[in-house]
C-alpha cells in the first residue's frame, strides 16, 4: 500500500510552517551583522560572533531527529517540536533587536538559532511521513517555494518599512534603526502564525500505518536501530587531531576561535569514549549511543551528498557572513555602521538577498521538470555551477543595480540546495529513521557554517585586510568543489 497521493492543499499544509520559519532565517541572515556591527563590532570578528548559530544546530538537530521518529501522542510525531520551536523562536525574534550588549545580542541568537532548528528539522522528515515517493521531489519543491518567499518576506521587511511606511532608517551609535526592530516583531508574528497554520491543518500518520506503507520509490531496508559500538573505533584520533589543533593556535599564531573547532574534535572523541563505556555497560540504547550508531551506518548515498553539502554550505555561510559589509564598502564606499550610507548599503542587501530567494520560489517549479530531463544529479550540478559564477561576480561588480544578476544565479543555486539533495536523499533512506537521518545530514550543513565562523576570521585578517571581496571568490571555488563532488552520486539518483 502506497501513501495517498496529496493535492495542492495538501501540499501547502504540509510545508507552510516553513514559510514562517524561513521569515525568522532571512531576518537573521540580513540583519545580524548589521546588529553586531551597530553593537561595535570589528569586521573581523563578526564571523566569531556567527559561530552560535552552526554551532546550535550542530548539537541540536541529531537529537531532535532523534526523539521526533520515537515520539508519539495525541498532538502526533513532528508537530509537537515544529510548536515548541515556534514559540521560542518568536520570543527570540522579539527580543533580539532589543539587545543591550554583545553578550545579550550573542546568546539572543543562540535561541534564536536553535528554537529555528527544532522547528525545521522535524519539517524536513514530515515530507518523508506524509507524501509518497514519486511525489517527493514536488513536495520538497513546494517546501522550497515556501523557504522563498519567506525569505522574501524577511529580507525585504526594513527596507518596505522605511521606503513604504516611512519609519526611520538611521539611529545612533550602539542603536538598531526603529525599521529593523519593527521587521523583527512582524516577523515573529508571521512566523508563529505559519507554524500555527501547519500544526492545526495536518494530521499526522500513527507509526503503524507508516510501517504499512510500501513506498514507491524503493527505499532502502532497515531493521531497526544500528547496534552502537562497543569499541572506542577511532576516538583516540579525534581527540589528538583537536589538540593538535589547539596547541597550533598558539604555536602557529591563529585567531582565539580556532580553538572552537579543536574542542569540537576533542569533544566527538570523548563522546564516543562514553557512548562505548555506556554500551558496554548494558545501556546501549541511550540517545548518544544510538546517536552515532545511526552516524556509523549512513547510506552511501548519504554519504556521497554529505560531502556536497559540506563544500555548498561552506560557501553560502561565507556569503551571509560578508555580503554586508562587502556592499557598502564596494558599493556604497562607507564602513561606519552609524551612516546613513551603511544602513542603506545595509537594506539593499536586503533586496539582494529577497532577489535570490524570489528566484529560488519560481525556479523551485522548474526543477521537478527539469529533473526528469536531465536527472536529479546534473540538475543539481547545474546549480551549484550558477551560484559558483554569482559569487565569482562579485569581484567585478561595483553597482548596486548589477548585483541583482548575480543574486538570480545564486537564487538559482538555492533552489536547488533546499530541493534536489532531500528529494535524491528521502529515497535512500529507511522510513522509521527519517529524522534521526536528515538531523545527521544537518550535521554536513552545520560543520561547514562552524569551521568558516571558526578560521574565516583569521583567514580574511591575515589575507585580506580591507579587502573582503576576495571572500567571495573563496565562495565562489568552494561551490564549485561541490559541484565537482556532485558527480560521485550516482546519475540516477
Amino acid at each position: 500500500m502506497e501513501k495517498p497521493r496529496q493535492g495542492f492543499w495538501g501540499l501547502w499544509n504540509t510545508s507552510f510552517g516553513f514559510f514562517g520559519i524561513q521569515i525568522g532565517f532571512a531576518l537573521q541572515n540580513a540583519n545580524v551583522s548589521r546588529i553586531f556591527q551597530s553593537l561595535g563590532t570589528a569586521e573581523k570578528d563578526l564571523a566569531f560572533l556567527w559561530i552560535a548559530a552552526p554551532l546550535t544546530g550542530l548539537l541540536v538537530q541529531p537529537v531532535i531527529g532523534h526523539y521526533s521518529d520515537r515520539t508519539w501522542g495525541r498532538f502526533g510525531r513532528r508537530r509537537p517540536y515544529f510548536l515548541a520551536g515556534a514559540v521560542l523562536a518568536t520570543l527570540a525574534l522579539v527580543g533580539m533587536p532589543n539587545a543591550g550588549g554583545l553578550v545579550a545580542a550573542a546568546m539572543l541568537l543562540w535561541l534564536l538559532d536553535a528554537s529555528l532548528n527544532v522547528s525545521m528539522e522535524p519539517f524536513r522528515a514530515f515530507v518523508g511521513d506524509m507524501l509518497p515517493g514519486r511525489q517527493r521531489t514536488a513536495g520538497y519543491a513546494f517546501q522550497t517555494g515556501f523557504i522563498g518567499a519567506g525569505a522574501v518576506l524577511g529580507s525585504l521587511a526594513p527596507m518596505v518599512l522605511t521606503d513604504v511606511f516611512h519609519v526611520a532608517n538611521v539611529a545612533g551609535p550602539g542603536e538598531l534603526p526603529p525599521s529593523v526592530r519593527y521587521g523583527f516583531y512582524i516577523g515573529a508574528a508571521a512566523l508563529f502564525v505559519a507554524v500555527m497554520w501547519t500544526v492545526l491543518t495536518t494530521r499526522e500518520y500513527s507509526p503503524e500505518q507508516i510501517a504499512a506503507f510500501a513506498d514507491g520509490d524503493a527505499q532502502q531496508a532497515s531493521h531497526g536501530d544500528a547496534p552502537p559500538s562497543r569499541g572506542m573505533g577511532a576516538a583516540p584520533l579525534w581527540i589528538a587531531a583537536g589538540l593538535a589543533i589547539v596547541a597550533g593556535v598558539g604555536w602557529l599564531g591563529l585567531d582565539k576561535p580556532v580553538y572552537l573547532l579543536g574542542g569540537g574534535l576533542v569533544a566527538f572523541g570523548l563522546a564516543k569514549i562514553v557512548s562505548a563505556a555506556l554500551v558496554r555497560s548494558g545501556r546501549g540504547g541511550n540517545a548518544l549511543s544510538q546517536i552515532l550508531a545511526d552516524l556509523a551506518a549512513m547510506p552511501a548515498t548519504m554519504k556521497r551528498l554529505a560531502l556536497v553539502q559540506f563544500f555548498t554550505w561552506s560557501a553560502l555561510f561565507i556569503m551571509w557572513i560578508y555580503t554586508t559589509p562587502i556592499v557598502a564598502d564596494r558599493v556604497f564606499h562607507t564602513s561606519d555602521p552609524s551612516s546613513a550610507a551603511f544602513n542603506e548599503g545595509a537594506n539593499w542587501v536586503g533586496v539582494l538577498f529577497a532577489v535570490y530567494s524570489g528566484v529560488a520560489t519560481l525556479w523551485a517549479f522548474v526543477l521537478p521538470r527539469l529533473a526528469r530531463a536531465i536527472g536529479r544529479r546534473n540538475t543539481h550540478v547545474l546549480g551549484l555551477l550558477c551560484g559558483a559564477a554569482g559569487f565569482a561576480s562579485f569581484l567585478v561588480i561595483r553597482d548596486a543595480w548589477w548585483l541583482l544578476g548575480a543574486m538570480v544565479l545564486v537564487g538559482i543555486a538555492w533552489a536547488s540546495i533546499l530541493t534536489m539533495p532531500y528529494a535524491i536523499l528521502s529515497a535512500a533512506l529507511p522510513a522509521e529513521k527519517l529524522g534521526i537521518y536528515m538531523g545527521l545530514f544537518n550535521i554536513f550543513i552545520v560543520l561547514p557554517q562552524l569551521i568558516v565562523s571558526s578560521v574565516m576570521g583569521a583567514v580574511v585578517g591575515h589575507f585580506f585586510p580591507g579587502n573582503l571581496v576576495w571572500a567571495m571568490a573563496i565562495a565562489a571555488g568552494v561551490m564549485a568543489l561541490a559541484a565537482a563532488a556532485m558527480l560521485r552520486v550516482a546519475r540516477d539518483a
